[in-house]
């Protein structure tokens, strides 16, 4: 099923937004969106230093687009014009970019009370919703790539008076910019309401129409949906994170990878490594548990938007999901908590639709009636939450299997009426939308990738034929495609590079002859990628078991270790055929090689194994177990 362009949502606000302040006095009135009945919040703060800096910190969460944009060449172009050149087409089209930059409220229709225009596209206005026990606002960063939940306890509020329930809310960069001139010895007042009776009187009403584009809705309730699945925990003192902070505002990168490494050992700290620098960071925090792994992590550089949060971090955790979903951040402010989920690339492409592929319900899977049971518990375990409130997995799964648990509730979280709560590690229930997302609508951001997946759907029509390590640049991945329906087969390629990402793409399809990447990859490339990344899963999985290591002939794994001097030794071990082939040494040295030939292909894969399970004894750890 094809998804819809965009969703209209129509947003009615009685008042903006404001702040009304005197030298010893601030009141922050929040205006709701109206249509979702009376839902709001009331309360004097009692510590309005936390509650402006993490405002603040939410806003540049909000607001942050790391997307390359081109140099603006409007001034020049004037020029030509005024030399009397000749007005082309690239003239026509600077001027009407410039226009709609520098007037993007006019070009919406906002501001003159009256029903807007609906717009070409838009992201949805921050959601606030009202629980039992704190007051939630989750953002979606315009570039998709960065989502952020700001709890607020009720212990913060004195006097508290709330109704409880999900609305979006007007937070414009002029309230922002107003929250940021709060004093801490003044009394601070939060009034959010949709109707705020004297206070919205004389005042504009504010009607916006918006198309928020599938890609940004699906982006949004996807990365929600990542943080159901299972993750590998650490815990981190506010020393390590100003450290990292600081490594990341003093240099800049000019090569990747652009990664932050974790190395995770059993009773020690975690240790953080600043890629390409290989900059050791000790940690300071609880000694880590669980099985030993090396985790790298993209999407760094947005973690300079904690730097508001400092002087209030009490406690930092990290949880590290699957290779190429989000890292969730969650702080520990004392009476507040945000929870950030960075992913590596900037705009939900295709890059990030092998990552996200696990997180959609397959289609067809154990067919309607499997299907009708899920939606069956899904509904039980919403009905449960709206009358129980909180609840972890445990809970929601008493009686049942916790995977059918967990998969009911990542259904709901797609269809907005679920989310769960990473900080405090329970499932909260929570309307995004009057009536609930269909997840068919969101299950592929384009027509191509619809198209990528009805040809993963017929068995063997997709299949990787090598992969190629290119030291020091990523991984080239060629494959064959059967699209039954063109009675054709097509060769893709790409290159992936160190930070995952793809590049120079190649397929023999029409399309990409015809225009290359100036439409997005095609259906062939999509597909390649997805498989790829369905097939590596299913090779880590089968490796821990005898049958599935019989059936390994090529592999190479990499173990690390680091030595007390604080050194990085690397092993990597090889397996092609009948021969082995090793390589040591320091991170930073040149390796040392060996390559050892077997008479069979069984005698060369018993030594390639032997070898690995002696680094781990030797305090090795596996590199490859997991990126995330």
């Amino acid at each position: 099923m094809t998804a819809a362009l965009a969703r209209p949502i129509l947003l009615r606000y009685a008042a903006p937004s404001e702040l009304a302040a005197s030298p010893l006095h601030s009141s922050v009135r929040l205006s709701l969106d109206g249509a979702r009945g009376p839902v709001g919040v009331r309360g004097t703060v009692r510590d309005a230093a936390l509650f402006r800096d993490a405002m603040a910190a939410l806003a540049t969460i909000l607001e942050s687009d790391l997307r390359y944009k081109g140099r603006d060449r409007t001034a020049y172009l004037a020029y030509l014009m005024k030399q009397g050149k000749k007005a082309t087409a690239a003239i026509w089209e600077a001027q009407k970019a410039f226009l709609e930059g520098a007037f993007p409220d006019d070009a919406a229709g906002q501001g003159d009370g009256s029903a807007a225009k609906p717009r070409a596209s838009g992201a949805l206005d921050p959601v606030l919703t009202v629980h039992p026990d704190e007051v939630s606002i989750e953002v979606f960063s315009r570039d998709e790539s960065a989502y952020a939940r700001l709890a607020f306890s009720s212990d913060l509020f004195e006097g508290r008076e709330a109704a409880h329930g999900t609305a979006f809310v007007d937070l414009s960069p002029r309230i922002v910019e107003q929250i940021d001139r709060l004093r801490a010895y003044a009394k601070v007042e939060l009034d959010a309401g949709a109707s705020r009776g004297d206070a919205a009187a004389g005042a504009t009403p504010i009607e916006r129409s918006l198309e928020v584009p599938t890609t940004w809705l699906r982006g949004f309730l996807q990365v929600q949906s990542a943080a159901t699945l299972p993750a590998v925990s650490c815990e981190l003192a506010p020393i390590d994170l100003y450290n990292a902070l600081f490594v990341l505002r003093t240099r800049k990168a000019k090569k990747p990878p652009r990664g932050l490494r974790f190395e995770l050992v059993p009773g020690k700290p975690p240790r953080l490594i600043l890629e390409p620098w290989e900059i050791l960071i000790e940690g300071h925090g609880p000694p880590y548990e669980g099985p030993p792994r090396v985790v790298r992590t993209f999407g760094r550089q947005r973690l300079l938007a904690l730097s508001r949060l400092l002087p209030h971090v009490q406690r930092v955790r990290a949880e590290l999901r699957g290779p190429g979903l989000p890292v969730f951040w969650v702080l520990d402010l004392g009476r507040a908590t945000l929870t950030i989920a960075l992913t590596g690339w900037t705009d939900s492409s295709w890059a990030s639709a092998a990552s996200f592929d696990a997180l959609m319900p397959r289609e067809g899977k154990g067919g309607d009636k499997a299907r009708a049971a899920l939606d069956a518990l899904a509904g039980r375990q919403l009905a449960l939450l709206r009358e129980r409130g909180p609840l972890p997995l445990a809970s929601l799964a008493a009686g049942g299997g916790a995977e059918d648990a967990r998969a009911a509730l990542q259904l709901e979280c797609l269809r907005g009426r679920v989310l769960y709560d990473v900080a405090r590690r329970v499932y909260r229930p929570r309307e995004l939308f009057a009536d609930p997302v269909d997840e068919r609508d969101i299950r592929y951001s384009s027509p191509r990738e619809a198209a990528a997946h009805r040809l993963l759907g017929a068995p063997g029509a997709v299949r990787p034929t090598k992969v190629h390590e290119i030291a020091g640049e990523g991984t080239e991945i060629h494959g064959e495609v059967a699209d039954r329906e063109a009675h054709r087969d097509f060769a893709p390629r790409f290159t992936m590079d160190l930070e995952g990402r793809v590049s120079d793409a190649w397929c023999s399809c029409p399309t990409f002859r015809r225009s290359g990447l100036r439409e997005g990859p095609c259906e062939h490339m999509i597909a390649l990628r997805v498989a790829y990344a369905r097939e590596r899963a299913e090779r880590d999985a089968l490796r821990q078991t005898a049958e599935g290591r019989s059936l390994i002939r090529a592999e190479t794994r990499t173990y690390v270790r680091r030595e007390a001097s604080g050194a990085e030794v690397v092993y990597r071990v090889s397996l092609d055929e009948r021969v082995v082939h090793l390589s040591w040494g320091a991170r930073a040295e040149a390796p040392r090689h060996q390559r050892i030939w077997f008479d069979t292909d069984g005698e060369a894969r018993d030594a390639y194994f032997k070898r690995l399970d002696a680094l781990t004894s030797s305090g090795f750890v596996d590199a490859d177990a997991s990126s995330a």
